[in-house]
């Protein structure tokens, strides 16, 4: 079994750790509605996908 062969300072464990942080996830303006959704995904509001329906658009209560 691997052994550290010294202790990891801080500064290089903080380093490993610059790029664990959440990110907010990316939204794009819909060409149809101009809601926004998410890149790659059928609009929620409108149920369109690349300018063509392709789901029923989801009712409001």
């Amino acid at each position: 079994m691997a052994v550290p062969k010294r202790k990891v300072s801080r500064a290089k464990r903080d380093q490993r750790r610059a790029h664990d942080a959440i990110s907010a996830g990316a939204h794009n303006e819909c060409p149809n509605c101009g809601e926004l959704k998410r890149p790659h995904h059928v609009c929620p509001s409108c149920g369109y996908y690349k300018g063509r329906e392709v789901v029923e658009p989801a009712q409001t209560v």
